[in-house]
C-alpha cells in the first residue's frame, strides 16, 4: 500500500493547510481589527500557494496511477483515492497564468461591483463582468477537457461533484412549472386571514445571544467544538473539531438573528458529524455544497419552521424576552415564520419563492457561459426571468442583477446548490420522520436527538464514501424528487 499511504500523508498535509486557512479567514470575518487585513491576505495567499503546489506536485500523478492498481484497499480507502483524483484533476486542469490572471480579474470587479451596486451602475461594472466572464469560459472549458465533462458542469463540480445539468433541468423544470401558480395561491390564503402581529422590541443583544445558545445546545451543538460570533454576514467555517459559526442582531428584530443561528447550527452538526477517522482526508469531507446546505435548511425550514418546533420555543421566547399576550401565541409565531411575500431580493425571499429566484440565476449564468446572452442584455433578460417566476419586475438593477456577488467574483455555477439543498432537505427529512416516529414527537418537546441521530448515520457519518445521488438514495430509498419538495410547499403553505 505504498502509493496509496504517500497518498494519505500527503493529503492530511493538505487538509491541515486547509483548516489553518479556514480558521484564518474565520479570524478574518469575526475578530481581526482592520489594521491586520493586509498581512492576513498574505497570510492566506501563502496557505493557497502552498496547498496548489502540494497538490500539482509530479509525483501526485504517478502516486494515484500506482495506488488506482492497488488490490488492496477497503471501500473507503477507494473512494479516498477518486476524490484525491477529482481535486487533482481539477488543480492541473487550469494553466496557472489562466488561474492567476483570472483571480486577479474577479478582485477587480467585485471591487467595482461594490460601488456600481449602491449607485445601481450596471454600465460600470458590465466591462469587469465580461472579463470575467471570459476567462472563467477558458477556465471550464480547460476543466471539461479534462473531466470529460460540458464546461457548465466542470464548474459545477467544484461545488457539487458530479451533478449532471440533464437532472438539474428535470427537477427545475419540474418547480418552474408549478411555482408561479403556488405562490399565487398561497398569497391568496394569506390575504384571507388577519396578518400575523410582530412581537414589540426591544430585544437586547445579550438576551438574544443566551436564547440562541440554549437552543443550539437544544439541537445538539458542543460548545467544547465550536462558539458562535458576531459577522457582518452570517456563516459557518473553523474545522470539524473546531466549528465557528456567527450571526448578526437587530434589537428590533430578533428572529433574523435567531433563525441565522439555526441555519448555521444545521451546517455546524453536519462538519461536527463527519468521520472522525478520515479526518483531513478527501473522503472524510463533506459531500458536496448542496448537502451541506441541505443540512442548514433541514433544521432552519424543515424542523424549526415546524408546528412542532413553534410550540416548543413559543414558551421559551416569551422567558427569554419577557413577552405576553397573543403576539406570543404559538400560532402567531408560526404564521409569522411562514409569511410568504414576493419580493426582488433573494436573500430575503421566504420558502416558497426563493427557489423561483435560484431558477432563475441558474438559466440565466448558464446562457452567459454557453454565449447565448450577451452581458449587456444580462438586466433584461433578468427582469423578464423574475416577472415570469416571481410575478414582479425590479424597477432597477440594484435589486436585480446587481444585487448578487457571485459572478462578479467569478462564482459560475454555484446557484443552483441552494435549491438542490432545500429539495434534499425535504426529501430526508420526509425519509427520517418515516423511519423514526419518536422525531416529530421530540421537536415537539425540544428533543432532537433522534433526528440528529438518524442525520449522524446517514449523512454525517458517511462523509464523502458516496457519491451525492447515491447518497441521497441509500439514505431515503429513491432518487431525489421534486415531488416531494412541492408536497412540502403545499402541505405547509396550503393545507396546514
Amino acid at each position: 500500500m505504498t502509493a496509496y499511504r504517500d497518498l494519505e500523508k500527503r493529503f492530511r498535509r493538505l487538509g491541515a493547510i486547509g483548516e489553518a486557512a479556514g480558521m484564518l479567514q474565520w479570524d478574518s470575518a469575526a475578530q481581526m481589527p482592520p489594521g491586520g487585513a493586509e498581512a492576513r491576505a498574505e497570510q492566506l495567499a501563502t496557505l493557497k500557494v502552498l496547498a496548489h503546489e502540494a497538490l500539482t506536485h509530479p509525483a501526485v500523478g504517478d502516486l494515484l496511477d500506482a495506488a488506482e492498481q492497488q488490490n488492496d484497499l477497503d471501500a473507503w480507502q477507494r473512494a479516498n483515492l477518486r476524490e484525491m483524483r477529482r481535486q487533482w484533476l481539477h488543480a492541473t486542469a487550469v494553466p496557472a497564468d489562466l488561474v492567476d490572471a483570472l483571480s486577479r480579474a474577479a478582485s477587480e470587479c467585485e471591487q467595482i461591483w461594490r460601488k456600481a451596486r449602491p449607485a445601481n451602475d450596471f454600465a460600470a461594472v458590465m466591462p469587469a463582468l465580461s472579463r470575467v466572464l471570459e476567462l472563467t469560459r477558458e477556465a471550464a472549458a480547460a476543466k471539461a477537457a479534462r473531466l470529460g465533462k460540458s464546461p457548465y458542469e466542470a464548474l459545477l463540480d467544484q461545488y457539487e461533484p458530479g451533478a449532471e445539468t440533464a437532472a438539474i433541468d428535470r427537477l427545475f423544470a419540474s418547480l418552474a412549472e408549478s411555482l408561479p401558480d403556488l405562490i399565487g395561491r398561497v398569497l391568496d390564503r394569506q390575504a384571507a386571514a388577519p396578518p400575523p402581529r410582530e412581537p414589540a422590541g426591544p430585544f437586547p443583544v445579550e438576551r438574544q445571544r443566551a436564547l440562541a445558545v440554549r437552543l443550539m445546545e437544544r439541537l445538539g451543538f458542543d460548545f467544547a467544538h465550536g462558539r458562535l460570533d458576531v459577522s457582518l454576514h452570517p456563516f459557518c467555517g473553523g474545522t470539524p473539531d473546531d466549528v465557528r459559526i456567527t450571526t448578526r442582531y437587530d434589537e428590533t428584530d430578533f428572529r433574523q438573528a435567531l433563525m441565522g443561528v439555526l441555519h448555521e447550527t444545521g451546517h455546524a452538526l453536519y462538519e461536527r458529524g463527519l468521520p472522525a477517522a478520515w479526518r483531513r482526508q478527501p473522503v472524510g469531507e463533506a459531500r458536496g455544497m448542496a448537502v451541506h446546505e441541505s443540512q442548514s435548511l433541514l433544521v432552519e425550514m424543515q424542523a424549526c419552521r415546524s408546528r412542532e418546533f413553534t410550540e416548543f420555543v413559543a414558551p421559551v421566547l416569551r422567558e427569554a424576552f419577557a413577552g405576553s399576550g397573543p403576539d406570543w401565541d404559538a400560532d402567531n409565531l408560526y404564521r409569522l415564520n411562514t409569511r410568504v411575500a414576493r419580493g426582488f431580493i433573494r436573500v430575503d425571499a421566504d420558502e416558497v419563492t426563493y427557489p423561483a429566484h435560484v431558477i432563475l440565476r441558474y438559466r440565466l449564468e448558464r446562457a452567459l457561459l454557453a454565449g447565448d446572452l450577451a452581458v449587456a442584455d444580462l438586466p433584461g433578460a433578468w427582469n423578464a426571468g423574475m416577472r415570469d417566476l416571481v410575478g414582479i419586475v425590479p424597477p432597477d438593477d440594484r435589486r436585480g442583477c446587481l444585487q448578487d456577488i457571485h459572478w462578479y467574483d467569478g462564482a459560475f455555477a454555484y446557484f443552483p446548490t441552494y435549491t438542490l439543498g432545500a429539495m434534499i432537505a425535504a426529501q430526508l427529512f420526509d425519509a427520517a420522520k418515516r423511519a423514526d416516529p419518536a422525531i416529530l414527537p421530540g421537536i415537539a418537546r425540544g428533543d432532537f436527538a433522534p433526528l440528529l441521530s438518524w442525520l449522524r448515520t446517514n449523512i454525517h457519518g458517511k462523509g464523502s464514501l458516496l457519491p451525492a445521488a447515491e447518497l441521497i438514495e441509500a439514505a431515503t430509498g429513491r432518487p431525489l424528487d421534486a415531488a416531494i419538495y412541492r408536497r412540502h410547499l403545499e402541505g405547509r403553505y396550503l393545507a396546514a
